[in-house]
């Protein structure tokens, strides 16, 4: 049991034992004006059956209210899931439209792949037919003809520095033996060659 229940009814328990206790009080006639005419009752019967119209019409009013708070919260939840399965449907149509997009993109870019496949293919091929075509023998005979041209340039210019080198050592005299240095020789290191000339033997012949 809630609280507010709780109260109510302690709330209602006092007024039945109010009513209870002063019962005698609330039936005895009482002259009564109501503007127009007068009347004689119970002034405390008449207060409690204004108490009990009241409380009446404002159970009415609350059930009403909670009714109408009902209705409109079923409408509002009517209302979403009305636009719950509109949105559903519209993302559902974006993706459907996104998903034929990329395979639009998919097939052109597959398109654009072998267009760049054939047009390699195809200058893969004339290339293959030029070196077919090209006279391959003839290149190679021009680089053997061009290696050849070197080697020949290149035994001239050793052959030239070999006779620039003789031609240098053609008038050279070996030096008289007034002039050549005195050795001396030890025991212990004999004078290999003595006969010869040491500065001739240095120099090649």
């Amino acid at each position: 049991m809630s609280l507010r229940a709780l109260l109510l009814l302690i709330i209602g328990a006092a007024i039945v034992a109010f009513i209870g206790v002063n019962w005698t009080a609330m039936t005895t006639p009482t002259d009564l004006n109501l503007i127009f005419t007068d009347i004689r009752a119970p002034l405390g019967l008449v207060l409690l059956g204004l108490m009990a119209l009241l409380s009446t019409v404002f159970v009415g009013l609350i059930a009403y209210t909670q009714g109408t708070v009902l209705m409109e919260t079923r409408r509002h939840a009517k209302e979403l899931s009305a636009q719950r399965e509109l949105a559903d449907k519209a993302e559902a149509s974006r993706f459907t439209d996104l998903r034929a997009h990329l395979d639009k993109e998919v097939a052109r870019l597959a398109e654009v792949i072998e267009n760049h496949t054939r047009e390699t293919l195809s200058r893969v091929d004339r290339a293959e037919m030029g070196l077919r075509d090209r006279p391959v023998d003839l290149e190679i005979g021009r680089l053997v003809q061009a290696v050849e041209t070197h080697n020949r340039d290149l035994h001239s210019r050793v052959d030239r520095l070999e006779m620039g080198l003789r031609e240098g050592l053609a008038g050279y005299v070996p030096a008289p033996p007034s002039v050549r240095p005195a050795i001396t020789a030890t025991p212990a290191q004999p004078v290999e060659n003595e006969g010869e000339d040491p500065v001739g033997s240095a120099v090649p012949r």
